[in-house]
């Protein structure tokens, strides 16, 4: 609409501004006047901007301004005991996160974004549930999914984004009541509820009951939390069924980029990732400096069961170095006798226990957990086990029924790909010659804390910026009247329709920019995920649809003769000597896992920030 704003308008300068077309927003007008009216009758629309102009209203009313105060979302989340464990961490990392929306701000223009209505529904966290996860999280339970929540959680609101959390099915059915009751499946008038929603796999069973037909209108708003990914062979329920998939979690006919994950080993996901937390205060920190490394390691493995033999491996270890563990219950049956074992520790203990330890040592398992980058930001080395053969749901049972046949090549394949050494020694376990050559070698060299920006507060604010902006479009709704002072903190309607990067709901896809785009094509029996790494890029499957023609591959060089569109995981890809080509014809398809057994596929690669995957370097 080209309305003038300016960070002087917020700076308390008077500017006139033209009311835009109200066409479909009936009430826009009456919320103009209520604030032209109403806006000294309380000082804190003045502490948000709003200076009596008619730019400061469009401004407050639509704007999606940083937040630095957590104290509205403490009292929201206090209302929750399952959420203790969360706001003890967002507690502990305020001071950090506020200092990095304040440093992105001032490297990035974090002005005209469009404030988002947000459900954020936590379907591991409700008593349906049965998980337990918030009653465990204080006795070892595991908490790499509370982790990337808090992070979620809290750059949604420092964003500026009007957030409502549910972790119960009444709390649920109570922010979306308008539509609970509608059994037609049409779409409810007025209002949107909600533009977008972060769930998970356990949320989103109990959201498509709950919603019943009118579950359809809200399908393209969601972002669903997946620690490990849903590959579209496994989320299109038809071809599911025909290959004989009988996983529980796949079959939600999503755009496979609606799922989110913990690290960017999915191409065909979205990568939200989570930031891995220095426990420290400043007090600390002038301490922590003075912490000499000492000769010893530290074995990645708090459950007895997971050192089962693993001793040929230690003893090589051993044989340079003291080894320590932080292994908590009575059995030590697998722990040799020489470890010295801390028990659980606090994550303050944990981080100066890193601190002077040279070497982190991986025992294969858990798979691709957060605490390696907790050590490698500490300084260690991380010695990670190699898979050959790669595991995957065809060899182990770990991995049986999810809705992914990834295999992995190590126990951390991202500190493998995108750290490396001197951070990451890759070895097989079963070549103790191997193991004893990394360990002389990490022994003689000085390593340098490292993190990488992803994974840092202001990374994932950085990625989750133009994240927050990738939700679906719907039609624009009419706006409520303006609100009263005492309820500004709850959500309301933003008027102003800014275009979404990426729009799930009408197949748009704008973002990553084409500009981008590297056309790589694989030998048979490649899948485009491994040839886009072999060039250092990755996987982009939202290009796709430039390549799925017979006209855009001429541009690259590709002739096709003959055509033909099948529905398949495995194309677009051609047939250089038949100069035949085969083509997509189910987009929720489009997929960066898989390899053509005789065919070449047609990759579109993009590169990326070093230490920020997610993004390519046109993209900021």
């Amino acid at each position: 609409y080209g309305l003038c704003f300016s960070l002087d308008l917020i700076n308390g300068a008077q500017e006139q501004c033209e009311l835009p077309p109200m066409d479909g927003f009936p009430h826009c007008e009456g919320k103009i006047k209520w604030m032209k009216d109403m806006w000294r009758s309380d000082p804190c629309y003045a502490s948000y901007g709003v200076d009596g102009s008619t730019c400061s209203f469009f401004i407050y009313l639509s704007e999606a301004e940083i937040r630095i105060n957590f104290d509205p979302l403490y009292k929201m989340m206090s209302r929750h005991e399952e959420f203790r464990w969360m706001m003890l961490r967002i507690r502990r990392m305020a001071d950090t996160w506020i200092e990095a929306i304040k440093s992105l701000a001032e490297k990035q223009n974090l002005e005209k974004r469009k404030r988002k209505k947000i459900l954020v529904h936590l379907g591991l966290l409700t008593k349906e549930s049965g998980f337990k996860i918030a009653e465990n999280a204080f006795s070892g339970g595991p908490l790499g999914e509370l982790v990337q929540w808090s992070d979620l959680i809290t750059s949604l609101y420092l964003l500026g984004h009007d957030i409502r959390i549910s972790a119960s099915l009444a709390e649920l059915k109570e922010i979306m009541k308008k539509v609970v009751g509608n059994r037609s499946g049409c779409p409810t008038q007025g209002d949107k509820v909600v533009e977008l929603i972060y769930i998970d796999i356990v949320g989103l069973t109990q959201f498509k009951k709950t919603l019943g037909p009118s579950w359809v209108h809200y399908q393209c708003m969601l972002r669903v939390l997946d620690s490990f990914g849903t590959e579209p062979e496994f989320n299109h329920a038809h071809y599911a069924q025909s290959k004989g998939h009988k996983t529980p979690w796949g079959k939600w006919n999503l755009n496979p980029q609606q799922f989110y994950t913990m690290f960017p080993h999915t191409p065909d996901n979205s990568f939200l990732g989570f930031v891995v937390e220095q426990h420290l205060n400043s007090s600390d920190i002038k301490h922590i400096n003075d912490i000499k490394r000492q000769n010893q390691s530290l074995v990645y493995g708090k459950v007895d069961n997971f050192w089962k033999d693993k001793k040929a491996y230690l003893d090589v270890i051993h044989t340079y170095m003291e080894v320590h563990g932080t292994v908590h219950g009575t059995s030590t049956m697998y722990i040799p006798g020489y470890v010295k074992n801390h028990g659980i520790l606090s994550g303050r203990d944990l981080q100066f226990l890193l601190r002077e330890t040279k070497l982190f040592v991986g025992l294969g398992f858990p798979y691709e957990g957060p605490a390696p980058l907790e050590a490698i930001a500490n300084g260690c080395a991380f010695l990670n086990l190699r898979f050959n053969p790669p595991k995957s749901s065809k060899n182990t049972e770990f991995f049986k029924g999810k809705p992914t046949l990834r295999e992995l090549t190590s126990q951390h394949p991202y500190a493998e790909v995108y750290i490396g050494k001197p951070h990451v020694w890759t070895v097989d376990i079963n070549d103790l010659s191997e193991v004893e050559r990394a360990v002389k070698s990490i022994l003689n060299q000085k390593i340098d804390p490292y993190l990488p920006y992803e994974f840092t507060c202001e990374g994932m604010l950085q990625r989750m910026n133009p994240a927050s902006l990738i939700a679906g479009r719907a039609p624009r709704p009419a706006p409520r009247p303006a609100l009263p002072p005492r309820r500004a903190n709850e959500l309301f309607e933003p008027w102003l329709y800014c275009l979404s990067l990426q729009d799930f709901c009408h197949g748009q896809v704008m973002w990553p920019p084409l500009s981008a785009l590297q056309v790589k094509i694989a030998e048979p029996g490649k899948s485009c995920k491994q040839v886009c790494q072999e060039s250092q890029l990755i996987c982009e499957p939202s290009f796709f649809q430039h390549l799925n023609k017979d006209k855009a591959l001429l541009k690259h060089n590709i002739e096709c003769l003959t055509i033909e569109s099948v529905n398949d995981i495995l194309v677009p890809s051609f047939d250089g000597r038949r100069k035949h080509c085969v083509f997509q014809g189910d987009l929720l398809l489009f997929s960066c896992a898989g390899s053509h057994p005789t065919h070449r596929r047609i990759c579109p690669c993009r590169d990326y920030i070093k230490g920020q995957v997610a993004l390519c370097k046109d993209c900021l």
